[in-house]
């Protein structure tokens, strides 16, 4: 099976659509996507220097339009799943089909934008967690009212929060672990930016969208989206939500990918992907950086990719909780039991009281993700369900 990967934030690198404007059509169409972001993609992508291009407010639709640029040269019909790293999401919805291209781009000039502005409201950053035990990494990312924005597997979780827990977290590192401060705006993917959520679903309320014709992953819980309008509300959760990168690659490794092309900018991603799936699980890796780049990808999909009557679904859907708080499984299920949709399979006790936490198919419980006692945020994955979807 061939993956289709679109980077986020960050993989930018000054220059770097330089190459793509001399393929046919391709400075006319980011014109037009140019005016529907509300930025100048063209300048952005070839001129613009490094401080420039890390402005949110620029780097989102610049990511998602050279993504796009990208795969307009390769053969997608041939392409069973796709998944995109934060605002990346927004490219492989678009290549999923479930938004045109040029929604793709305008919600990410407004996502950008809206995330720039909350970022403004208060000093607030992300930093990096490099090595040390999960488990104590969050615990000490909550000692400090900290929030853990991305999960990105490899032994790497990005925290953020308030400056100044991230000074305490810099001063009192988790055993065996670095951190480093990363140059962005703000605490994205945290509560931080509700504005920003808030905005974003109104103009999503607007667009046009359609089923998934492949597999398309989500960044909130790893599992594949069934729906249009589930995966664009999902896209809008993911302001607030941490971005379960981790997740996602071992959907990639349970589906069996053989085969992974990421877009340009590339790197990052195909980066994660080798230092988690090694061994007889490593997939073969193509980086998509510029058009000479475009014989191997095609190469690659051609010889692990395919194009199949209805896009295959995974084996397991993914339980995400509905609200920060306590987490209490329901004691008589165990891992192996089987499930109904609709039955409640533990209880968060919330601010607002206790939650309950239902399952949405039918199956066995394959995997508890979150245990008696342990403390969860809004959208964190909390049990694996196996069987048909």
């Amino acid at each position: 099976m061939l993956a289709v990967l679109s980077p986020g934030q960050g993989s930018q690198k000054p220059g770097f659509l330089n190459p793509w404007l001399d393929l046919a059509g391709a400075e006319a169409r980011l014109r037009w996507w140019s005016a529907l972001a509300g930025v100048d993609l063209i300048h952005l992508g070839t001129e613009a220097d490094a401080d420039e291009i890390k402005d949110t407010a620029r780097t989102q639709p610049l990511l998602v339009a050279a993504a796009l640029l990208a795969a307009e040269h390769l053969p997608m019909h041939d392409v069973r799943l796709v998944a995109g790293h934060s605002v990346g999401e927004l490219g492989a919805a678009a290549l999923a089909g479930v938004l045109p291209a040029e929604a793709a781009v305008t919600l990410a000039g407004v996502r950008g934008r809206e995330m720039a502005a909350a970022c403004a409201l208060e000093p607030t950053g992300m930093a990096a967690v490099l090595g040390g035990d999960p488990d104590e990494v969050l615990a000490a990312l909550e000692t400090h009212g900290l929030h853990p924005a991305n999960r990105n597997g490899a032994g790497q979780i990005v925290a953020a929060g308030a400056i100044a827990g991230l000074e305490k977290l810099a001063v009192e590192p988790p055993t065996r672990a670095r951190v480093i401060r990363l140059k962005v705006a703000g605490a994205f993917h945290t509560p931080y930016m509700i504005p920003a959520e808030i905005a974003l679903a109104g103009v999503a309320a607007g667009v046009t969208v359609a089923d998934p014709a492949r597999i398309l992953l989500s960044n909130l819980d790893g599992a594949p989206v069934g729906y249009g309008r589930e995966a664009v509300q999902r896209l809008v959760r993911q302001v607030t939500a941490p971005v379960r990168w981790d997740l996602c690659m071992r959907t990639l490794a349970d589906l069996g990918v053989t085969g992974v092309v990421e877009l340009p900018p590339a790197g990052t991603l195909a980066g994660l992907v080798k230092r988690e799936l090694k061994g007889d699980r490593a997939p073969e890796i193509v980086t998509l950086n510029t058009p000479d780049d475009l014989p191997a990808a095609r190469s690659l999909i051609a010889r692990h990719g395919g194009a199949a009557a209805r896009p295959p679904a995974a084996g397991f859907r993914v339980v995400v909780s509905p609200a920060a708080g306590v987490f209490t499984p329901v004691a008589e299920l165990t891992e192996g039991t089987g499930v109904r949709a609709g039955q409640v399979v533990g209880h968060v006790a919330a601010r607002q009281g206790q939650v309950e936490v239902t399952a949405h198919d039918s199956g066995l419980l394959t995997e508890w993700l979150a245990h008696h006692d342990d403390p969860v945020a809004p959208g964190q994955p909390l049990v694996r369900i196996g069987g048909s979807h």
